[in-house]
């Protein structure tokens, strides 16, 4: 198994938590993260069956200290660096890390990372069994989904659940889970950890409209502006014309 540990392997992993740890340190301080700091990423080994996950450290722990685990999508463990702290991990054995969401990286080559979360109003929103639509303009900005799909039967793995909202549009970026959290996907773990501070802050500010009528459709061109400044004009328009 160590053979399997090549030095571009263990760059990637230095990188990632790194990245890891500023993720939540922004995320922590700006209390978009629950109390508990449900905070994960998996992240796909190039070129590899291997996965490299990163889980947050518990409020609990004396040791906050964030280590990887590199693990196949058969449960084949590379590296463990959990194993002396004893941090719980999902699923608790360190091979399930590279199962979770295998069939999503097998199965969908432009996601580079998933990333499990919990967060107050996105919470909020799965407990109610509601899709979240898309009505905040910030959020809106960064994405051409419209709405986050909400994954209620759990009979079915989420993995496989990830993989047909992917294929039914693959602009989705990003599952509500009810009575739970939320799963986010992109390229990079920082790109996807801006993505869940802006998706939260939208689902606040619709939660606060709720009992004023709730939060309303975009006005008359705000999806142009707002595209137009990310540079996603161009596609939204071709969406937009299909739906018309």
């Amino acid at each position: 198994m160590t053979s399997r540990l090549t030095p571009t392997l263990l760059a990637q992993v230095d990188q990632a938590k790194r990245d890891f740890a500023k993720a939540f340190s922004v995320l922590s301080n700006t209390r978009t993260l629950t109390a508990t700091n449900t905070f994960q990423a998996y992240v796909r080994v190039p070129d590899t069956d291997l996965v490299l996950a990163l889980h947050a450290p518990s409020p609990w722990a004396e040791d906050t200290t964030i280590g990887a685990v590199v693990a196949s999508y058969s449960g084949e463990v590379v590296l463990d660096e959990t194993a002396d702290n004893g941090s719980p991990l999902s699923g608790r054995k360190a091979g399930g890390n590279g199962q979770r969401y295998a069939a999503v990286f097998q199965q969908c080559s432009q996601v580079n990372i998933v990333s499990h979360v919990h967060t107050p109003y996105l919470g909020g929103w799965a407990s109610a069994h509601r899709v979240l639509p898309i009505r905040y303009a910030a959020s809106q900005r960064v994405t051409l989904a419209r709405e986050l799909p909400l994954y209620v039967d759990r009979r079915q793995p989420e993995q496989h659940f990830i993989v047909e909202r992917i294929q039914e549009n693959p602009h989705t970026p990003a599952i509500l889970e009810a009575n739970g959290g939320a799963t986010f996907w992109g390229h990079s773990i920082l790109q996807v950890a801006k993505l869940i501070l802006l998706i939260e802050e939208g689902a606040y500010f619709q939660g606060l409209a709720e009992p004023l009528g709730g939060s309303k459709e975009f006005g008359p061109g705000v999806l142009e502006q707002q595209w137009k400044m990310t540079g996603l004009w161009a596609e939204g328009q071709k969406l937009l014309e299909a739906a018309a």
